[in-house]
């Protein structure tokens, strides 16, 4: 297997860094491992690396030290804060001084694998893509409406008026919000992202808006919830439109209040955070099936930006083509430098259902199976070809939605039903996924 990166992991506890160890190379990951800071600065400044990921707490020189030393040598290298339970000010204060991402112990692998590939991801961007020029790191675009829609972003970005991002799974919403914050005065504070279609209502309440030790079974400590964490910067509730409306109602009255309830609280808490949302569903009609709060709805949508899809930036398809093949060549080792001419083309009379994050996927996977330094047709296929390459005769909403419904099913069946693989591969989440599932049984039922 090909290297993805090389990792510098920093862990003062042996168990944890052999577990470490053995997590990252069974990723593909080349590891150097060390138990304190000092023996980091030293390997860091003769050793060449694409991450670093250090535990919060080490004698002598803890994390935030070692992140302090290391942003003063090459700022643009990522840093991965690791921090037992109760360290959550010390990461936010590792946030505000740089650091790409910090992960709470314990967690699963798959975290680590997203958290990881995340930073090396951008440390790539930051470091600058050749000719690829991105606006900011991961947002690439020539296209006239994705230009007017960056300009409007750094319009507003200084303004505390929360932003409501739309459009399809894989459009990158999340990267436009962060492109907002780059843009803003608050670009030195934390931004503090929220999957609110990937925990359960009651956990996602408390993730949100923390909890007192004693509210509930378990909460055998105070915990700050991330709208604390943001404090100063900027909060992304990604896929709001999947909060139970309950909950609604109190993210409403903290937009309106500026100011929060820890679970089992006694007293509101004051905050200073700019609130950005983002969905892939249609609002307006979630609002009219009373599925979404109107009230929060209007609070939200003060700045409303809709990301079109890739079909409609098809001008875009080459640039992004182009910086991605530079991403996979670093990561994966490889020296491919461009495209066939019939590649292009079959790029070209794509759909996308999964827009950008399904081009970098077969972009990914055409880097690995390239054979010689450019890409051909049959290198972004397994033996396949999607139903997606084909152009449509024609463009209506009810062509695509029946384009969409004929990969969807058409995954599945590739992946033996097995929906997490189905929706790694369309680029979408799992609930996204089961919510597309229960609307085509819904209207076989009607029929």
């Amino acid at each position: 297997m090909r290297s993805k990166g090389n990792v510098l992991l920093v862990e003062d506890k042996g168990e944890e860094r052999m577990a470490f160890c053995d997590a990252l190379k069974g990723l593909g990951y080349n590891v150097t491992a060390v138990n304190d800071g000092a023996s980091a600065l030293e390997r860091f400044t003769g050793d060449d690396y694409d991450v670093v990921i250090t535990d919060m707490k080490m004698p002598n020189l803890d994390g935030i030290g070692l992140l302090t030393k290391i942003k003063e040598q090459k700022k643009a290298l990522p840093v991965i804060l690791v921090s037992g339970y109760g360290t959550v000010e010390s990461a936010v204060e590792a946030m505000k001084l740089g650091a790409s991402d910090f992960v709470a112990k314990p967690f699963s692998l798959k975290v680590l694998e997203s958290v990881v590939a995340k930073a090396i991801g951008q440390g790539l961007s930051s470091s600058g893509a050749g000719d690829s020029r991105p606006l900011e790191p991961s947002i690439i675009s020539k296209n006239h409406q994705m230009l007017r829609l960056l300009d409007l972003a750094r319009t507003v970005a200084d303004s505390k008026a929360p932003v409501f991002i739309q459009g399809e799974s894989g459009t990158g919403k999340e990267l436009f919000a962060r492109f907002v914050h780059s843009e803003s005065s608050r670009r030195n504070k934390p931004f503090v992202a929220v999957n609110c279609a990937a925990l359960p209502d009651g956990l996602l309440e408390s993730e949100l808006f923390g909890h007192e030790r004693g509210s509930f079974t378990g909460a055998v400590s105070r915990k700050l919830g991330k709208f604390e964490l943001a404090r100063g910067g900027t909060m992304l509730l990604d896929e709001v439109s999947e909060m139970n409306i309950n909950l609604q109602a109190k993210l409403l009255r903290v937009l309106q209040e500026s100011e929060i309830d820890r679970v089992g609280g006694r007293h509101p808490v004051s905050i200073d955070v700019r609130v950005i949302a983002t969905t892939n569903l249609d609002i307006e009609s979630a609002v009219k099936a009373e599925k979404f709060r109107e009230d929060l709805y209007y609070r939200l949508n003060v700045i409303p930006i809709r990301l079109p899809p890739l079909r409609e930036r098809k001008d875009d398809i080459s640039l992004l083509s182009d910086y991605f093949i530079k991403k996979y060549n670093r990561i994966d080792g490889r020296h491919v430098k461009g495209l066939t001419d019939e590649a292009s083309r079959a790029l070209m009379r794509m759909q996308w259902p999964g827009n950008v994050r399904e081009l970098e996927n077969l972009v990914e996977r055409a880097v690995l199976l390239c054979k010689g330094e450019l890409i051909d047709k049959d290198d972004f296929f397994v033996g396949e070809k999607p139903g997606a390459v084909a152009e449509p005769t024609s463009t209506a909403a009810g062509t695509l939605k029946e384009m969409e419904r004929k990969m969807i099913f058409n995954t599945l069946d590739q992946t033996n039903g097995n929906r997490t693989h189905a929706a790694e591969i369309l680029g979408i989440s799992v609930r996204t996924l089961r919510n597309k599932l229960n609307e085509y049984r819904q209207k076989m039922d009607s029929l």
